[in-house]
């Protein structure tokens, strides 16, 4: 991969209820930090991670939009599912009712998204219900058996995550990557023709990782 500054963009979304923590997963995700109390998305935020798949030789960006959950900007996030190749489904694991509306946010994506994308559900926050006493402990709602259940039934994806200590944030980009880069190999997605899936040859043959990182294109 030397002289290879990414091979694929895939565009991502990130979509929920309120408060389910997905800048935060974000911002774990580009900037390997965590946000306490982040404000509450206004619209859309973006952020961009360079990520190597190494059973596939490839350097993947991620270009990911963290749209707002809440049901004055609905009209507005919509517009961004559009040519999304992969979306994250998240919950919070302390909130069942966050969980039951994953289903109006999945049928949303699926209105609006390309019918091929990959979605996982990602269930935040299993840091605040481990067996360990403490201040900000809650009680979990929402049992992992059940989800994913459920994401099994709909075709999903399922991973429990933690934005907070970062457990199984990139594990569930990863992942996702991955079936999107599977669904490349067999056609599913054309790169010519899917707004979600560009392949990218860099300008420069000589550019490599260490440069892109250098120059601030990795997040």
């Amino acid at each position: 991969m030397a002289g290879v500054a990414w091979h694929y963009v895939l565009k991502f979304i990130i979509t929920g209820d309120s408060a389910v923590g997905k800048s935060s997963l974000l911002v774990r995700l580009t900037d390997q930090r965590f946000l306490a109390n982040p404000d509450p998305t206004l619209g859309v935020e973006f952020g961009s991670k360079l990520i190597t798949i190494p059973e596939e030789n490839k350097v993947v960006k991620l270009q990911c939009w963290d749209t707002a959950g809440t049901e004055s900007f609905r009209s507005i996030t919509r517009s961004y599912y559009r040519g999304a190749a992969g979306c994250l489904l998240v919950y919070d694991v302390t909130s069942r009712q966050s969980f039951v509306n994953a289903r109006s946010w999945l049928a949303d994506v699926r209105e609006h998204a390309d019918p091929h994308l990959t979605c996982i559900l990602v269930g935040n926050k299993i840091d605040l219900c481990t067996d360990d006493a403490g201040p900000g402990r809650r009680t979990r709602e929402v049992p992992s058996e059940e989800a994913e259940q459920w994401a099994q039934e709909e075709g999903l994806l399922f991973v429990e995550a933690s934005a907070r200590s970062g457990e199984n944030v990139e594990a569930a980009f990863e992942r996702a990557t991955r079936d999107i880069l599977d669904k490349i190999r067999r056609g599913v997605f054309d790169d010519d023709r899917s707004p979600g899936v560009k392949l990218l040859k860099p300008s420069n043959p000589n550019l490599s990782l260490e440069a892109d990182a250098r120059q601030g294109r990795c997040c």
